[in-house]
């Protein structure tokens, strides 16, 4: 350990060799099994089912082709990264590229790593890496026959796609300023990597009916971490123990986003350090044993927390653990855990005056930040949409050798940070990045725009998320040159459909894809959410108030966003902001904007962004000119969709009981216009109503939602129960029931998108 006057500055690299061990052994052999699994699903001696879970498991997916061509024969990842050569072969299981996603824990890579990275992206992929929310890495347009002599290629350099996909723990994502941040209480990068250490490959982790997805942040206000959206988390604590300042975590479990999103619950608020890794452990074993195996919906983490209750789980997780034999790496990691984890290249010499320009002035206000270790820097490498291409990758490798302690690590904003830059060396870095093209002045700004590959790669997307994210960000651009400070801060998340990969429940402004029939065609729209908070480690979820047609979205958000500077009081936040002005206002504020002209007043409506192919399921006939018809269907799911928002207005004003009757009754409306289509003359008794859905639409599987199944409509059922048995409506469960009123809703939408007459020319 050096100092630089007061503050400790960590001698280099103690985490980056950590991997060696297993990688050398356990998951190289791991990866020769996946080969013989190829070689077999190749000859049919595997099953579909079996082969998914195999490959799942080593980082694998298949990927969404079609609906990512233009007419000109280029995808959207293309109009981006004009040279990049998307294609080798014909579309089969073989020759049909997919994706690979590589574990980063805590998002750090060295610049050795980084370059083997860029290589496997050009050889393997598209030449394109794309950085998740999760810390991870994706690689596009990878032949399923070539991925094991990839995974060999990334092993040699300690990285791993091992368990980065699969139903057992993805990678332990951490704060990037973890060890440099001002306001943390200890650096929990150590942390992070004993808990991804420990539980790759462990067995009682390997038994889960659906993903767990942990999280480490080193202070309680800041998003960095985003612990209250995972399923397991722990933000940084000390207390004093007997007199001794001692380590630990207010430690959470069972949140989640996805469709339905759970906050965490607050397990224990204090967890000891020695007791991290066999506490992730008994709750990997409670969760195999107990955890929803039959139902994908039902099985995540934080379905069984709420089944159970905090108190319960938590009794259940604890009796596990003092049956647990005593491991030796429980308390193995923390002999060098205060030593630090990265450091500085280059010692403070010297003073830091120099001249900017104005760009560089920018630069320096919006992607520059101050380190906890005095003249040292952190540099915000700012990604669009969390892509770099391989020659970018290798050019910022190159500054990381050159200017800091050779480590980079991936934000959960999609973006890169440079660690331990002097503040002397700032215009040097600076120029380095402006030509290598990676120096725009918008990291962590309104227009640093997170989005979900939607129906780029997507097999689930239903609206084109990145489409609209370009399109934002280059309408921000245009109609918002001085942006206030407040305005700048904002976040705007977008996801393709109902699960929250975007992030969409916390952010400022979010946005998830659906679709509605209007005018005889299929077209496409995306919710507007409004009420989630990114600050204190993703706080609080919000709700969508209305579908707004894709076209209309950059509209909708200027209208929200001057409302806010027009009417807010003083310093006024934005989240107290919606709080007090409510829902409502923002729904009438851009009711005109829900309204679609005919296709022959404006096509663009019938298209996504960035797409020019018609949304369109099928043949599709033109609607009639003389005005819009609107069936009895679309009549009752806007009837519908009216009561959910009445049921989000209840829930605001502290009527959790209200809220919840009333969003039943939405799903209710919406089950009955539906069932009304199959049998004529049927009344509003709900147990009529749900009776009939179930016979005619959901028992046949007419209902049930392409990319969901059954899901939505297994919601109505239990709700329906719940009206029976008892429901206590707490303000929790009375949002999750809107939540999957909104998703049934949408989920009768899908089903007259499909099933709607088109109407004659």
């Amino acid at each position: 350990m050096t100092t630089n006057g007061n503050a400790e500055v960590p001698e280099p690299h103690q985490w980056k060799d950590r991997l060696g061990s297993l990688l050398g052994g356990k998951l190289s052999r791991e990866i020769d099994a996946f080969e013989g699994q190829i070689e077999q699903k190749r000859e049919g001696k595997l099953s579909d089912e079996v082969f998914a879970e195999m490959r799942l498991r080593r980082g694998v997916y298949g990927q969404r082709y079609d609906n990512g061509q233009r007419h000109d024969g280029l995808s959207s990842r293309e109009l981006d990264f004009p040279n990049a050569e998307l294609t080798k072969g014909p579309g089969t299981l073989w020759d049909a590229p997919g994706m690979v996603r590589i574990k980063n824990p805590f998002g750090a890579m060295t610049a050795d790593q980084m370059d083997v990275l860029a290589d496997v992206g050009e050889e393997y992929a598209d030449s394109i890496l794309h950085v998740t929310t999760r810390q991870d890495i994706q690689l596009h347009f990878v032949h399923l026959e070539e991925t094991p002599d990839l995974m060999r290629r990334l092993g040699a350099a300690g990285i791993t796609t091992h368990e980065a996909c699969g139903n057992v723990v993805r990678n332990v994502t951490a704060c990037h300023l973890s060890g440099v941040c001002t306001t943390q209480t200890f650096d929990v990068t150590p942390y992070a990597t004993a808990v991804s250490d420990f539980l790759l490959g462990h067995p009682d982790a390997q038994e889960f009916g659906r993903k767990v997805k942990p999280a480490f942040s080193g202070c309680a206000d800041r998003p960095c971490g985003l612990v209250k959206m995972h399923d397991i988390g722990g933000i940084a604590r000390v207390r004093e123990v007997d007199g001794v300042q001692r380590r630990g975590f207010e430690f959470y479990v069972g949140g989640g986003l996805g469709a339905v999103p759970h906050q965490a619950a607050l397990f224990d608020e204090f967890v000891p350090e020695e007791e991290l890794l066999p506490l992730c452990q008994s709750i990997s074993r409670v969760f195999a044993k107990l955890g929803e195996k039959d139902v994908r919906s039902r099985a995540r983490l934080k379905f069984l927390v709420a089944k159970l209750g905090i108190e319960e789980f938590r009794r259940l997780v604890l009796e596990d653990r003092e049956g647990l034999a005593h491991d030796p790496r429980w308390t193995a990691f923390l002999d060098d855990v205060h030593k630090g984890n990265d450091g500085p290249l280059w010692q403070i010499e010297g003073g830091n005056s120099f001249e900017a320009s104005p760009e560089m002035e920018a630069w320096l206000g919006a992607n520059v930040s101050s380190q906890r270790q005095t003249g040292y820097k952190v540099v915000m490498v700012y990604l669009p949409l969390g892509d770099i291409t391989s020659d970018q990758t290798r050019g910022l490798a190159d500054v990381a050798r050159r200017f800091t302690g050779d480590t980079v690590r991936m934000t959960v904003e999609q973006n890169m940070a440079l660690r331990w830059v002097r503040e002397s060396d700032l215009p040097e870095v600076y120029q380095a990045l402006v030509e290598l093209d990676l120096a725009d002045a918008r990291a962590e700004s309104i227009t640093d725009i997170t989005a979900c590959p939607g129906t780029d790669t997507c097999k689930l997307g239903i609206s084109s998320s990145r489409g609209l994210a370009r399109t934002l960000m280059d309408h921000l651009d245009e109609s918002n040159q001085e942006l206030d400070e407040v305005i700048r801060g904002l976040r705007i998340k977008i996801s393709g459909c109902f699960n929250s990969c975007g992030q969409h429940h916390m952010a400022d402004i979010g946005f998830w894809g659906v679709s509605r029939k209007r005018n005889g065609y299929n077209v496409p729209h995306f919710q507007i959410v409004l009420g989630g908070q990114w600050s204190e480690n993703a706080g609080s979820y919000g709700l969508a108030i209305v579908a707004v047609p894709g076209r209309n979205i950059p509209a909708a958000t200027d209208r929200i966003i001057q409302h806010y500077v027009d009417q807010r009081e003083g310093d006024e936040g934005f989240q107290d902001f919606i709080a007090r002005v409510g829902k409502p206002a923002f729904r009438t504020l851009l009711q005109d904007l829900v309204e679609v002209p005919t296709y022959e007043e404006d096509r663009s409506f019938y298209s996504n962004w960035g797409d020019p192919r018609e949304f369109t399921l099928g043949d599709m006939g033109i609607g009639e000119c003389a005005g819009q018809v609107v069936s009895p269907v679309e009549f009752g799911l806007q009837a519908s969709e009216r009561e959910v928002f009445e049921a989000q207005d209840r829930l605001d004003q502290g009527d959790s009981s209200g809220a919840a009757d009333i969003a039943y009754r939405a799903m209710l409306i919406a089950a009955r216009t539906l069932a009304r289509e199959k049998q004529s003359g049927l009344g509003e008794d709900p147990e009529e109503v749900v009776d009939a859905f179930k016979t005619h639409l959901f028992d046949t599987g007419l209902f049930h939602d392409p990319y969901a199944g059954a899901k939505f409509g297994t919601y109505l059922f239990r709700v329906h129960g719940e009206g029976k048995n008892g429901f206590e409506a707490t303000p929790e469960r009375a949002r999750q029931r809107i939540e999957e009123a909104q998703l049934f809703i949408e989920a009768a939408h899908s089903y007259h998108v499909r099933t709607a007459e088109v109407l004659p020319v």
